[in-house]
């Protein structure tokens, strides 16, 4: 039987792919590579196309023996979410609910979604446990909120089992550099400072050092891809434990918090290079620190990330000084 990845040849989406075919599990992925690239998926099956065309979904799952799907498709540009949410509804909501019906309709009852943290808003304490109030302050994170609840109610109506994996902050590349985080459309923390640091930007913008930490930034919690990719292995493994069906969120995370000074030092030490920054004012919204209470993720999957925040940074660094490298040579 075969997994069905939505979105596989994005960032997580083409990590998790590599992950599923390295044990051995068939993949097949359906990305519409809007955003998507398929060289990084390696030789996995693709089939280009939109998760909202029913016959094309239900011709992927009979061709393909689908039995399990992870749901990566989706727009995640909190900013644009605000500027367009009509975008966002339409294609992290309403395509999402079509693509769900067509695959129960096709038989298929396990299920892993790409969630968010974003969906705790502004979390009243930390570390954030998935019992902490769901308050999305953006229309992206309303529409990760959104699908959980779908998920939930398929599973009381259609025996649907899923796992609603409520990311933290991914972040690095592949071990061997293979693949790793396309910057072009990325606003992530870790690619802009790679940016900063090899010149293709200029000064990185902190926002605020008054904050009531350490060492005045934000903090947030940064977990690695590859650890990300086997989380929602164990989560595909978890939805066919049990006949009786189960819907749950899991946070995943590593239960650490890193500032935004801290990844700019780390950034520095593994590179060699000074990267070039200026203090603004503060963004509106911005919380103070986040970071995940990781004990679900471990009682319920079985799963723990292992790779160090250093780890994080060096392959990231790694990725992107090679990829950086690698355009400047083929447009020089």
């Amino acid at each position: 039987m075969t997994v069905l990845v939505t979105g596989g040849a994005g960032y997580i989406g083409s990590h998790t792919v590599r992950q599923l075919r390295a044990i051995g599990r068939d993949a097949v992925v359906l990305d519409s590579l809007e955003l998507g690239r398929a060289d990084s998926l390696l030789g996995a099956p693709l089939v280009v196309g939109d998760i909202a065309d029913a016959e094309l979904v239900r011709q992927i799952c009979r061709d393909h023996e689908v039995d399990q799907v992870v749901h990566f498709a989706a727009y995640k540009n909190v900013g644009e979410s605000m500027r367009d949410p009509a975008k966002y509804w339409r294609n992290n909501v309403s395509s999402a609910i079509e693509f769900v019906q067509t695959i129960v309709e096709a038989g298929v009852r396990r299920f892993v979604f790409s969630s968010s943290c974003s969906v705790y808003g502004n979390p009243p304490h930390v570390p954030v446990s998935e019992d902490s109030p769901i308050r999305p302050e953006s229309v992206y994170a309303q529409t990760k909120a959104i699908v959980e609840d779908v998920l939930r109610w398929y599973g009381t109506t259609h025996g649907m089992h899923s796992v609603s994996l409520r990311y933290f902050n991914a972040a690095g590349a592949s071990s061997d550099g293979a693949i790793g985080e396309d910057w072009t459309y990325s606003q992530n923390l870790i690619p802009v400072v790679m940016k900063a640091a090899l010149g293709v930007t200029g000064l990185l913008e902190v926002y605020g050092d008054d904050y009531p930490t350490a060492d005045g930034t934000c903090i947030r919690d940064y977990i690695h891809v590859e650890d990300l990719a086997d989380a929602h292995v164990r989560a595909l493994d978890f939805t066919g434990r049990s006949d009786e069906p189960v819907s749950f969120a899991v946070n995943a995370g590593t239960g650490q918090g890193t500032s935004v000074l801290e990844v700019i030092r780390l950034t520095e030490e593994c590179s060699g290079r000074t990267v070039p920054y200026r203090v603004v004012d503060r963004r509106q919204g911005d919380p103070v620190q986040t970071y995940a209470d990781v004990s679900t993720a471990s009682s319920m999957l079985g799963w723990k990330a292992s790779r160090s925040m250093h780890e994080v940074i060096a392959s990231a660094w790694a990725w992107h000084e090679k990829s950086h490298s690698s355009d400047s040579n083929h447009t020089s």
